[in-house]
């Protein structure tokens, strides 16, 4: 006898419908076909267990079950469910009543019958719905999470009796419902760190509201203690709120990787914090079966890289491409995935190997030529991507001691998304431009035009600064996001002055 039912694969971000066929003949034997991967071919001594433990057998012929389209790469353990419930209905051991093609199945079996969670369940309840089936029916933990999908039922179920017993019309699946919009606005103004719990920093709280408004690439240097990964996690706080698109597209990432535990729609901006032994690969993301990295797993939030000359310069090399084009291709022989990567960089530094700079009264001293070795462990042209370097300087006792409340992030976002509210009516005729940071040269030719003043004022600071070439376009980005938040139509020379102060690393002589 022949059944088929129906699973899921993820490539990327998306989902490919699977149609496992079962067929049961004469004869002896377990034959799997379909490129399925290792973790699918045991899947045969899980089943085998499962039914064995629910009072059901594995049939002692010949079973063929084929996984198409046969040469598409399946991986994975979450199609035991989907395989099984196949078995048991071609060897005739239970009697359907309801339609097994209005369902799209994934669960990883324990022995005991019981369910596993799986990845990536939003992407393949988003992809079921598209294809007009009645349903998904998924593990308990990931119900939540499928739900967000509307006109679709979801089902969450426990362990392989409960779908057996509802496929024979002996029970009903209480369908699992999700107010996405409730949910997702519930939580969406309620960041976990706050830059009200920052004394002092007045300078740097500036730096990164500009920063936040423009969506500038920002550096931060300085000795250890000063304040600088503090200063880093709290950015998300002040960006603005995900909008329900950026929330769906940032949840379907999270769900391939199985960063989704029991909760729906994401509605904080991630923030990711890789090691410095991270590798090229974990970073962009890829492997041999390819998996987003930190950087598409930062998407539309914040990726922080903690004491940058200490990553291996390739890692950070890898980085270039994905942060002008906001997207990542792993590229493989048969196939290739694109991740998005829309993130903001903030990566911090000492000045220093041994931490401080120009410090008479430093702990550990560090020569010049040591310092200039030190630093150009960070290559130019990925500096060339960050709009704003600051220095960090440590917080004196009397501001750490002060009681006063520093102004929330509440009130800072406020601003930024006023900001960013100018900057989406400038930009409503350019299809990949959204903010600031991402002008291109022609864009800042038309939107960054200066005043005699204003350009006196550059032509002299890149003189005595000694500035590169490269500083030239990003100040002139950083100074029409402050006028932004000003409110300015025009960029004025106080906007100017104030960008040139951010590109501490463009100087010459910066070390002294």
């Amino acid at each position: 006898m022949l059944v088929k039912s129906y699973g899921s694969a993820v490539f990327g971000v998306e989902a490919t419908t699977i149609t496992v066929e079962v067929n049961i003949d004469k004869g002896v034997g377990y034959h799997l076909v379909g490129l399925p991967d290792n973790a699918i071919k045991e899947s045969s001594f899980r089943i085998a267990a499962a039914l064995k433990n629910n009072d059901f057998k594995m049939p002692g012929k010949k079973i063929t079950i084929n996984m198409a389209p046969a040469d598409l790469r399946k991986e994975g353990s979450a199609y035991d469910l989907t395989i099984a419930i196949g078995i048991l209905i071609a060897s005739d051991q239970i009697k359907i009543t309801e339609q097994l093609s209005d369902y799209v199945i994934m669960g990883e079996l324990s022995l005991d019958g019981g369910l596993q969670p799986i990845k990536g369940a939003l992407p393949i309840a988003i992809k079921a719905r598209e294809e007009g089936f009645k349903g998904v029916i998924v593990p308990q933990q990931n119900a939540q999470e499928a739900a967000i999908v509307s006109d679709i039922d979801v089902y969450g179920i426990s362990n392989l009796s409960e779908l057996i017993a509802f496929f024979e019309g002996k029970s009903d699946l209480e369908k699992t419902v999700v107010d996405t919009r409730a949910e997702f606005y519930k939580t969406l103004e309620f960041p976990e760190h706050d830059f009200a719990d920052v004394k002092g920093q007045e300078s740097i709280k500036r730096c990164m509201e500009i920063a936040a408004a423009g969506g500038h690439n920002i550096i931060l240097i300085g000795p250890p203690g000063a304040g600088k990964t503090m200063l880093a996690k709290r950015l998300p706080s002040i960006l603005p709120p995900m909008t329900l698109h950026e929330a769906l597209e940032t949840t379907k990432i999270h769900s391939v990787v199985g960063n989704i535990k029991d909760v729906g729609l994401m509605s904080q901006r991630p923030f990711r914090s890789p090691h410095h032994t991270i590798s090229d690969v974990a970073l962009v993301g890829g492997g041999s079966y390819p998996q987003p990295g930190e950087i598409s797993l930062a998407h539309n939030g914040v990726l922080f890289l903690d004491e940058l000359p200490e990553f291996k310069r390739g890692v950070l090399e890898v980085m270039r491409q994905p942060l002008e084009d906001r997207d990542v291709t792993i590229s493989r022989a048969r196939f290739s995935v694109t991740y998005p990567s829309s993130f903001m960089l903030v990566a911090s530094m000492n000045p220093s190997p041994g931490g401080y700079f120009n410090d008479p009264d430093a702990p550990v001293a560090s020569s010049p030529a040591e310092m200039q070795r030190y630093l150009s462990k960070v290559s130019g042209p990925l500096l060339d991507r960050i709009d704003i370097h600051i220095e960090v300087t440590p917080v004196a006792f009397d501001q750490l001691s002060e009681k006063r409340k520093a102004e929330s992030s509440n009130s800072i976002r406020q601003r930024v998304i006023k900001a960013r509210q100018i900057q989406s009516k400038r930009f409503e005729k350019h299809e990949k431009t959204h903010y600031n940071a991402q002008m291109n040269v022609k864009q800042i030719r038309e939107y960054c035009d200066l005043d005699e003043t204003s350009s006196r004022l550059l032509k002299t600071a890149m003189e005595r600064l000694n500035l590169s070439a490269r500083a030239y376009d990003r100040i002139l980005k950083v100074s029409r996001t402050i006028a932004d938040l000003d409110g300015a139509e025009n960029i004025e020379p106080d906007h100017i002055s104030e960008a040139i102060q951010y590109r501490s690393l463009d100087r010459e002589g910066w070390l002294g």
